[in-house]
């Protein structure tokens, strides 16, 4: 059975589909690995059946003997017939996906979780900001943004990293910054003699960009400490803690809110989020560890 609930509903306020199960993982096979960066590795995977998921939504990964893993597809939710997985080498199962070869077996299991309200974009100018392996979720609205562009006045993106090699993505953004009503910005933390972007903290970035906050929504996504200090900085620019959408998903693991390891306050993130507006969860304690 699969869970499916109106974004404007309470989470605990759940409807029942007639539908597959999604607690039981399908086999899918690699299709390709490709290096983004030294830690940080995409894999396109092929599925038995179609599989279908909402951007924002995430799945589980198996790996057969070794366990499984929670990731947001970096992938478009448009296509059914492959999806594809961005991958940061972090511990014993990453490290075990890092070892995946094309044509390798895996388990997918999903989707989980409550995604991207597009509808609440429509009409508006949507600014993401993002940083490190956060691009991957971001690159999946991304693909959907770009299919809906007629229905935004124009999208900003402003991504960090920590040096120009760890900048993933680079052809598709090169694609992204020939998109009409589309803009790009580029920060790494250390610079080298090959990078002509800006140097410094993502949100360095904010100061050259032109948006109409009060036309705009804001999505964040990335690690905790940047997520963090990316929030107060839209907020100093005068969002509504309510037009700010954060991806929460450092701590999930089950995917099914019975192990209470992303726990975050009232809210179990694999089944109410990961994706929360800032109002949903800014009196809940400890939302940036």
């Amino acid at each position: 059975m699969k869970y499916s609930w109106n974004y404007h509903n309470k989470p605990d306020k759940r409807i029942m589909l007639e539908t597959e199960n999604i607690y039981r993982p399908i086999r899918a096979t690699v299709e390709e690995v490709i290096d983004e960066s030294p830690l940080i590795k995409s894999f396109v995977l092929i599925p038995e059946t179609e599989f279908h998921f909402k951007t924002g939504e995430f799945i589980e990964l198996t790996i057969d003997g070794y366990g499984e893993a929670p990731f947001t597809p970096s992938s478009s939710p448009l296509e059914s017939h492959k999806i594809e997985v961005t991958v940061m080498k972090a511990g014993y199962v990453t490290e075990k996906i890092h070892a995946l070869m094309k044509g390798d077996l895996v388990g997918i299991r999903g989707p989980f979780g409550r995604g991207y309200p597009l509808d609440r974009f429509y009409g508006h100018e949507v600014l993401i900001l993002g940083g490190g392996c956060g691009f991957a979720p971001i690159r999946s609205l991304l693909f959907n943004l770009m299919a809906e562009k007629e229905k935004f006045i124009k999208v900003i993106l402003c991504y960090g990293a920590k040096s120009p090699e760890d900048c993933i993505y680079k052809p598709f953004v090169d694609q992204l910054r020939k998109v009409e009503k589309f803009e790009v910005y580029r920060s790494v933390d250390k610079a080298d003699a090959t990078w002509s972007e800006k140097e410094g903290v993502v949100t360095k970035l904010l100061d050259d960009i032109r948006i109409d906050v009060q036309q705009s929504v804001a999505i964040v996504c990335g690690p905790p400490v940047m997520m963090k200090y990316g929030t107060f900085r839209l907020l100093e620019m005068g969002y509504p803690a309510s037009d700010i959408y954060l991806s929460m998903e450092k701590n999930m693991s089950c995917g099914m809110g019975k192990c209470g390891h992303c726990m975050m306050g009232k809210y179990y993130v694999c089944k109410d989020g990961p994706v929360f507006t800032y109002e949903e969860i800014k009196e809940q304690p400890d939302i940036w560890v």
